[in-house]
């Protein structure tokens, strides 16, 4: 039983890292579009970087999703390797990961909103004219079509697996 539960902890690590990947080769891109955007809309293009807009692989968008990594690798390591610490060890960080997944899904599926909000809260007039959908768009634009079906996977990957793991180990 541990086996599989190593394995579908080294797939969530896996999942994890594959949008930094993708993020660090078109994010970029992504990033100039959304400038451009906001240059067509008569607004600064520093906005996104004063309020800490990325659509590039620095920052958290690559420290969490790292860490989040290698904290899997090694529990998939103690899952394999390390006996009493295994079963507890996985209930704890592998339910904090699903949560931390809904977190992440509830954040993309709500980004027109926060961005509004984000924009309000700052009292800027300027950032009350962006066209936040437009703005996103253009930095969607950025990544090729197959990273929002990697996206997509991705998700799958980290719910089905961290409820795969966490069945196995309860019932271990």
């Amino acid at each position: 039983m541990n086996v599989l539960v190593a394995l579908m902890q080294l797939l969530v690590a896996a999942a994890f890292l594959s949008i930094p990947l993708v993020r660090h080769r078109y994010g970029a891109t992504a990033m100039a579009g959304a400038e451009a955007e906001l240059e067509r809309q008569g607004v600064r293009t520093t906005v996104l970087a004063e309020n800490g807009m990325r659509f590039d692989a620095g920052g958290h968008e690559t420290a969490v999703p790292a860490t989040v990594a290698a904290v899997m690798v090694a529990l998939a390591g103690i899952n394999l390797f390390g006996g009493d610490w295994a079963r507890p060890l996985t209930l704890t960080l592998q339910s904090l990961v699903l949560a931390g997944n809904c977190l992440i899904l509830y954040s993309q599926l709500t980004a027109e909103t926060s961005v509004r909000a984000a924009f309000r809260r700052k009292g800027d007039p300027m950032l009350g004219r962006v066209d936040v959908p437009a703005l996103l768009k253009a930095a969607e634009d950025g990544f090729p079509a197959w990273t929002w079906t990697l996206q997509n996977v991705r998700h799958v990957v980290v719910f089905g697996a961290s409820i795969l793991a966490l069945a196995a180990t309860l019932l271990a």
